[in-house]
């Protein structure tokens, strides 16, 4: 009798042993798959079950949450939805999570490392950590002119502090109310739907994640590409561009909106926006060289992180020189984001130097003790430093007396472009506006910030229609509360 227990105690300790193994197995190999495993409804309920971190704006928080009390029990809100949707974008129990939402996820939901007491602790324990919270580098001030700025029109503003690459401000419009597409159910399936079908397209970050031709704004980038390589070396003296000017191997005219650009100068040709000099100087600058200095403004690169992706401002590396010539004025297939307009005025500004582009400033744990901080760090260096001194000398002029007046704010020196974009099947689509500037307080070592703002449906005909006269408003007001903000720090 004795012999049988001892086989059957024998065979119960080899089957619990094997459900040990399998049990093991299971959670240390493959409970990631279960993990990932879309049938998996605990995670959403884990996932969802405790507050979201706060993004904060000026040290203010721009989300919350909300109690639910159904199974996904907090839902995320937002203060000021559609002034801050382009930042902090959406997280939504039924559709997942963009923009910083979605970039600093980890933080906010509770489950980064950097979090735990501990190395390993969640890996240790499975268990997840209050949100921490993502300190951005937008001012409320900034944000607020921009919008208001652009009242609603269809368009974008992106403005940074050209010495450190930080965001002041990036705003898209139309926007919309993230908090709409919070929880579940068929009301948020109809929002979406709605935004989604909107010919307005409110959901679509402009400021980052659109291009646009930018026209005559991309003639910095040529003015710097013809300084930098000494075809022009010196701004004031004539250039030997006719006008009429006639495309290389084609027999189209280029025209000109401005007066007086015959053989003009590369100073003329930017303070009234002369399309004939810049397209002749590219053509001389060559293909090569000119994608050079595209590519150190940091057009073509896909890589770019804010902590978001941005879309990629494109400029052609294979082009005839008609094409390039046309490029070169903003035509053709050049494209780029208001934020990287923004970057060409901010390294303009900033001594040719671009410092990295970004949104966050810092990550936080629910109790406010720095988990993680932003470096400033170089991105590019877009131009020798002599060559953005002549630079700013240029764009100074073009707001003092020339196409920008518009932007010019009394005791501060502000240097502008603008630019008019065609688009449209043969160009008959009203023309964006564009414009980009950076400015200076009188008792400043250094600019307070750089901007570029674009308006896709200004209010005027094809021939009134103009950056200085729809965006040059908007930039201005940015920069205004832009050097308020910067006084009122040195006051304090």
């Amino acid at each position: 009798m004795i012999r049988y227990i001892r086989r059957a105690a024998a065979l119960c300790f080899v089957l619990l042993v094997a459900l040990l193994v399998n049990a093991a197995r299971v959670m240390v190999f493959e409970a990631g798959s279960y993990d990932d495993n879309p049938a998996n409804r605990r995670i959403a309920i884990n996932r969802w079950g405790q507050p979201r971190g706060e993004i904060l704006v000026d040290g203010r928080p721009v989300t919350g949450s909300r109690d639910s009390r159904q199974q996904l029990r907090w839902e995320r809100t937002y203060t000021q939805g559609p002034l801050y949707a382009p930042v902090t974008g959406y997280a939504s129990q039924t559709y997942g999570t963009t923009l910083v939402e979605n970039a600093e996820d980890s933080v906010l939901s509770g489950t980064d490392p950097m979090l735990a007491p501990l190395p390993l602790w969640n890996d240790i324990s499975r268990d997840r950590r209050p949100g921490g919270d993502v300190v951005t580098t937008v001012r409320a001030r900034m944000q607020e002119a921009a919008y208001r700025g652009l009242d609603g029109k269809r368009g974008a503003v992106a403005a940074i502090e050209p010495s450190s690459g930080r965001i002041l401000a990036l705003v898209s419009s139309p926007s919309y109310d993230p908090g709409v597409l919070s929880g579940t159910g068929p009301a948020v399936t109809e929002e979406w739907q709605r935004l989604n079908t909107s010919p307005h397209q409110p959901m679509l970050d402009r400021a980052i994640r659109q291009t646009y031709p930018p026209g005559s704004t991309f003639k910095i980038v040529t003015a710097a590409a013809a300084l930098d390589t000494d075809v022009v070396t010196d701004p004031d003296a004539p250039t030997d561009t006719p006008d009429p000017f006639v495309l290389p191997g084609t027999r189209q005219v280029l025209p000109n909106e401005a007066t007086g650009c015959a053989k003009a100068s590369l100073a003329y040709a930017i303070q009234w926006s002369c399309n004939t000099v810049m397209a002749g100087l590219s053509v001389k600058v060559g293909l090569d060289r000119m994608v050079a200095t595209a590519q150190a403004f940091g057009f073509n690169d896909t890589g770019l992180r804010v902590p978001s992706w941005v879309a990629k401002s494109n400029f052609d590396t294979d082009m005839s020189d008609d094409q390039l010539a046309l490029s070169s004025i903003g035509q053709f297939d050049t494209a780029a984001t208001p934020l990287q307009m923004a970057m060409v005025a901010a390294a303009v500004a900033n001594n040719g130097e671009i410092a990295h582009p970004h949104l966050v400033e810092r990550t936080t744990n629910s109790s406010g003790t720095t988990i993680d901080t932003t470096p400033r760090r170089t991105y590019r260096q877009a131009m020798r430093p002599s060559t953005a001194t002549r630079l700013q000398d240029l764009m100074i002029r073009a707001v003092e007396d020339g196409t920008g007046t518009n932007a010019a704010i009394p005791g501060a020196r502000v240097g502008g472009k603008t630019g008019t974009a065609q688009h449209g099947l043969g160009n008959t689509g009203t023309p964006y506006a564009w414009f980009i500037a950076w400015a200076q307080a009188a008792d400043s070592a250094q600019p307070a910030v750089a901007v570029a703002v674009v308006v896709e449906d200004a209010e005027a005909s094809r021939t009134d229609i103009s950056g200085g006269g729809s965006a040059a408003p908007i930039a201005k007001a940015v920069m205004e509360e832009a050097l308020r903000l910067e006084a009122e720090a040195r006051g304090r």
